[in-house]
């Protein structure tokens, strides 16, 4: 029995090297028939993804730096840039995929519609996430900024990708998407470095225009917030029901427009009394006509 038994064990030892026999010489002849070819696909895959990698990273560079130095935002620049990194690889990985006769294409359809289906999804949040990236890149206001925009007039405090946090006059904060300030119309009062005040004076019909418009421009002329060399208009602007209006405009730097229409309106009135000139209150003139019995 023991006999056997060793003969059985042998039998198997001898098989299991054949069959390794045979496969070594199988795989020796499919590697001399195909190993240089699939080594030359190998070799090219590698190159193509060397070559994708190093351009994906030097046109991620190079695009951080302009948006850097065009002072776009810190972080849609970081965002950007890994977005163009990982895109280019993903184009580079299913080249290399091609190049082992792998049908693509299947792929990236699955890949285009799961792509679909999640921005269909997500269509409200995208809007924003788009409008975000527009306010970042083109900056129609900054932080700081005085702005009229998406139904609130506040103080700008952040701006993020989804969202803007304003703080209105009264200190409340105000969080608004972005799709909802980018899609309409945005007043930034702070746009430009210089702003024209507009305001308007009444005075009587018996008082001297003459007088009054004299007393005006040398308050303005006085006045160092007026930029004198952008012109100023004082002119009768409006014979209303109750008064002469005179228009008055002078230009000053935004941030003394609050402080200059707020003096303004205060000195002229004590001018305007110390000289005698009437501001009328709103009046109504009613004539009677007696009628005969």
């Amino acid at each position: 029995m023991t006999f056997l038994g060793q003969t059985g064990v042998a039998e198997s030892a001898t098989q299991s090297v054949a069959d390794a026999t045979n496969f070594m010489g199988t795989m020796g002849d499919f590697l001399k028939e195909h190993g240089p070819k699939y080594a030359l696909e190998i070799i090219i895959a590698i190159v193509i993804l060397l070559v994708g990698r190093m351009a994906a990273s030097s046109l991620r560079k190079g695009l951080e730096k302009v948006m850097v130095n065009r002072g776009v935002d810190a972080g849609l620049t970081g965002f950007i840039g890994s977005l163009v990194y990982f895109s280019i690889m993903a184009f580079t990985v299913i080249a290399v995929i091609g190049r082992f006769g792998v049908q693509t294409a299947s792929f990236v359809a699955i890949l285009g519609a799961a792509g679909f289906a999640i921005g269909m999804a997500l269509q409200g949040t995208l809007a924003n996430f788009a409008s975000g990236v527009m306010l970042l890149l083109f900056r129609p206001f900054t932080t700081g900024d005085f702005i009229d925009a998406g139904g609130v007039v506040g103080t700008v405090k952040d701006i993020q990708i989804f969202s803007t946090t304003i703080a209105t006059g009264d200190n409340i904060r105000v969080t608004v998407p972005n799709g909802q300030l980018y899609g309409g119309v945005i007043k930034n009062f702070n746009g430009y470095e210089n702003r024209r005040v507009d305001m308007v004076m009444g005075i009587g019909y018996g008082s001297d225009i003459n007088k009054a418009m004299e007393i005006i421009r040398d308050l303005l002329t006085k006045d160092e917030r007026v930029l004198k060399d952008l012109g100023l208009t004082i002119a009768v602007g409006e014979l209303a029901d109750s008064s002469v209006n005179i228009k008055v405009r002078p230009w000053v730097k935004a941030s003394d427009y609050w402080g200059l229409h707020g003096d303004f309106y205060k000195n002229c009135k004590e001018a305007f009394d110390a000289a005698g000139i009437d501001i009328p209150f709103p009046q109504t003139v009613v004539h009677l006509n007696k009628v005969e019995d």
